[in-house]
C-alpha cells in the first residue's frame, strides 16, 4: 500500500548524508527539505538574539546561504541540525554588532509584522477555545516574549534553545561553543530573571483584578440614588 509523502512543513527524518550529497548536486528540493526541517528552530534561535522578527528572518536567509555555500566543508563531526545552529548564530551576531556599530536602539517590544506560520502554529491550541481566551492566550505570549526580549543575549540564547526547543545541555553547549556548565548557569539565571520580571507584571495585574472605577462605578451609583426615592421606612 503506497502511502502519502509528509506536508511541507513535517520534517522529514531521512538520511543525513543522502540529504548533503544531494544538496552537494545542487538539488533544490533536497535544500527545500533542510530547510523545512530546521526552520522552526533556526529562527527562534536568530530571533532570541535579535529580538526582530524582520531581522531574524534577515539573518536566517542569510545563514541558509551561507550553509548552501559551505556545505561541502561539513564533514559530518557534528550533527547537520547543530552545525546549521552555529552558522545562524553567527550570522546573527555579526547583525547584532553592525547594529550597535550603527547606534541602532533595539526594540523590547515585539515587531508589528505578522508572526511565521510555523510559530503561530508552535503556540496555537487546536482545541476549541472562546474568542476571549485565545486573545488572552495571545496576550500571555506576547508578555512572555517581551519579558525574554529583555534578557541579556547570552540568556535568553540559552533560554530558547533549552527551554522553547528543548535541546539538551550537551547540544546548547555544542551549538554555542561554551561549557555544559555555562549552559546550566545562564539558564539558571535566565529564569531567576524571567521569574521576577514575570512576578511584578503578575503584581502589576492583580491589583487591577475586577476593576471598579469608571463607567461601572457610575452606572451602580446612578442606578442607587434613582431607587432612593422609592425606599419607605
Amino acid at each position: 500500500m503506497s502511502t502519502s509523502p509528509p506536508p511541507p512543513n513535517v520534517p522529514d527524518h531521512g538520511d543525513e548524508g543522502d540529504l548533503v550529497a544531494r544538496i552537494g548536486r545542487r538539488d533544490p528540493a533536497a535544500f527545500e527539505t533542510l530547510m523545512r526541517q530546521h526552520n522552526t528552530r533556526l529562527f527562534r534561535v536568530a530571533r532570541a538574539i535579535l529580538r526582530d522578527d524582520s531581522e531574524a528572518e534577515d539573518a536566517l536567509q542569510d545563514a541558509y546561504l551561507d550553509a548552501y555555500r559551505r556545505l561541502s566543508s561539513f564533514r559530518g563531526d557534528a550533527q547537520l541540525g547543530t552545525w546549521l545552529t552555529r552558522i545562524v548564530i553567527n550570522q546573527s551576531l555579526m547583525r547584532l554588532r553592525r547594529q550597535k556599530r550603527e547606534r541602532v536602539v533595539m526594540p523590547l517590544t515585539r515587531s508589528d509584522r505578522p508572526e511565521g506560520e510555523a510559530i503561530e502554529r508552535d503556540f496555537r491550541d487546536d482545541s476549541a477555545e472562546s474568542p476571549t481566551d485565545a486573545a488572552a492566550r495571545a496576550e500571555l505570549r506576547r508578555t512572555i516574549e517581551r519579558r525574554i526580549d529583555e534578557l541579556p543575549v547570552a540568556f535568553r540564547t540559552v533560554f530558547v534553545l533549552r527551554e522553547v526547543e528543548e535541546m539538551t545541555v550537551d547540544e546548547t553547549a555544542a551549538c554555542l561553543g561554551i561549557p555544559a556548565a555555562t549552559v546550566r548557569t545562564r539558564l539558571f539565571r535566565a529564569r531567576a530573571l524571567l521569574r521576577q520580571s514575570l512576578t511584578r507584571d503578575l503584581d502589576t495585574a492583580t491589583a487591577e483584578v475586577f476593576g471598579f472605577a469608571g463607567a461601572r462605578c457610575d452606572r451602580i451609583v446612578s442606578a442607587v440614588l434613582t431607587r432612593l426615592p422609592t425606599l419607605t421606612d
